[in-house]
């Protein structure tokens, strides 16, 4: 057996078939006898180059409609598939104009801006910074271009934090800065901003600081809803450690940055006094209000029965609520206490599963979570490989039905079967997780002799609380030659 000792960093090349056949490109897997740690390259610089380096790609993927794609040709930009909102939802959504987002009204359908608070100020320093003079096409580059510099550090941050956050597995943050999907999908909308406050958070949370991680985590959602999720995995996991302490800190530091980033839009005053603004609260009626649209399973039931599915609303809640209780009960019942990782990847890819719409960047949610709860070269590329299908069927598919007559593209059930592989691929690596879970014997990450690095004070703790028969004979992870044998998730006498 291999042995591996506490400090030592884990190195993929000898734990993983898939990294060490990538690593001959660079000369392959490192050698028993390297000298580690004496070179500035350390694994977080190395993995931000990467990062910088592969969304600079995803800005090259995008010149087609830069140079003309997005201003000329009904299906061009489907055709190089390189959409992006940024560029329309400039003049769109009134910042060519100087119109405040939320406190003044848009003169299209759209009267207020549909995007959470800090997304929506993310958009508007953005529009700060481009040039009020010169054509709108000339604009709207520059806009895309300001973007893509904010967006290109909230990647970074994302692949750094990923890389510290578990501390004795860096290099798993290459899963992160090489991921072919985030590298397609990452100008296309604003939603890096929240995932990189949103690993930041898990970040903070891994190092037994849940005040900074609850804050973190309030700044996220209030710039994307799905964040928020992240808390209901803390309460069963606080829960069954009894580590409640932590959890009042992490959910009252999201509470409390969520209001203070919310609270001067949310509230106006008139003479009939104090209301919730029009304009705040558009992005939760339009989420609520929309229709099924591309990408959701429920797009896929629509159009193979023709019924619209009317109800698809309460359908898709009624599931996010047994699946949830589903994975509260298997965080209750499971021989040792899941990751925080693990179940954060399990209900951010449920609510995907389960959502009314699946916008292709909607991907760069689970990249972060997938790196950690399940790092493993194999079962990742399978999932990026099933979401780089659906980028491109998306698109093509919008070229097809944009074309008129001409038909040029990928016709419905094309478009079906790229839907399909979304949906195949995210389960098959909910699969996998849910089998670590089960069997934690098969958990990369405590083959090594790790608990949950990610878990914070959760980290080695006692049980105190569990359901059937855990606590009567509790099962251990494969402990290597020469590493400690650890005690994680026993139950307290």
């Amino acid at each position: 057996m291999t042995s591996v000792r506490r400090d030592e960093s884990v190195r993929p090349t000898e734990r993983d078939e898939v990294a060490a056949a990538g690593s001959e490109l660079i000369g392959g897997p490192i050698g028993r006898h390297a000298l580690l740690g004496t070179s500035w390259l350390t694994p977080v610089r190395v993995i931000a180059l990467v990062a910088l380096g592969m969304f600079a790609l995803g800005m090259v993927q995008k010149l087609p409609c830069y140079n003309g794609g997005w201003f000329f040709g009904a299906t061009s930009q489907y055709i190089h598939a390189c959409y992006s909102d940024i560029p329309h939802l400039y003049a769109g959504r009134g910042f060519a104009d100087g119109l405040i987002p939320y406190f003044d009204r848009l003169p299209g359908d759209m009267e207020y801006l549909e995007y959470p608070v800090l997304t929506g100020l993310f958009m508007e320093i953005a529009s700060w910074m481009t040039p009020h003079s010169g054509g709108i096409q000339q604009r709207e580059q520059i806009y895309w271009l300001v973007n893509a510099g904010m967006l290109m550090i909230c990647a970074v941050v994302v692949a750094v934090c990923v890389t510290r956050t578990h501390r004795r597995r860096p290099w798993d943050g290459l899963l992160v800065a090489l991921a072919p999907a985030a590298a397609l999908t990452a100008t296309i909308n604003w939603d890096l901003l929240a995932i990189a406050l949103t690993a930041a958070g898990m970040l903070m949370w891994s190092r037994s600081r849940p005040i900074a991680a609850g804050v973190l985590l309030g700044l996220a959602t209030a710039a994307k809803l799905y964040p928020v999720l992240l808390l209901g995995p803390l309460l069963v996991l606080c829960w069954r450690a009894g580590a409640w302490r932590a959890y009042r800190k992490v959910a009252t530091g999201a509470v409390v940055s969520w209001l203070v980033v919310n609270l001067p839009v949310m509230i106006t005053h008139d003479a009939a006094g104090f209301h919730i603004r029009e304009g705040w609260a558009k992005f939760y009626t339009f989420s609520q209000e929309r229709p099924i649209d591309f990408g959701s399973v429920w797009l896929l039931i629509s159009q193979r029965t023709g019924n619209p599915l009317e109800n698809a609303n309460t359908y898709a809640t009624l599931l996010m609520i047994l699946g949830c209780a589903g994975i509260g009960l298997l965080t209750l019942y499971a021989p040792r206490r899941p990751r925080f990782a693990q179940l954060a990847f399990l209900v951010v890819a449920l609510f995907i599963l389960t959502n009314k719409v699946y916008s292709p960047q909607y991907v760069l949610w689970l990249i972060p979570l997938a790196a950690l709860a399940r790092p493993r070269w194999r079962d990742f590329l399978i999932w990026q490989a099933c979401e780089v299908m659906y980028f491109l069927g998306i698109w093509m598919y919008l070229a097809y039905t944009g074309n008129g007559d001409k038909h040029q593209g990928l016709p419905t059930e094309g478009y079906q079967l790229a839907i399909a592989l979304h949906l195949l691929g995210t389960l098959y690596l909910c699969a996998v997780v849910l089998r670590d879970i089960w069997l934690p014997e098969r958990d990369v990450v405590r083959r090594d002799g790790d608990d949950d690095p990610s878990g914070g004070v959760l980290d080695h703790s006692v049980d105190v609380f569990v359901l059937g028969r855990t606590h009567q004979q509790p099962r251990h992870a494969v402990h290597f030659e020469a590493a400690p044998r650890v005690r994680w998730g026993a139950v307290r006498e």
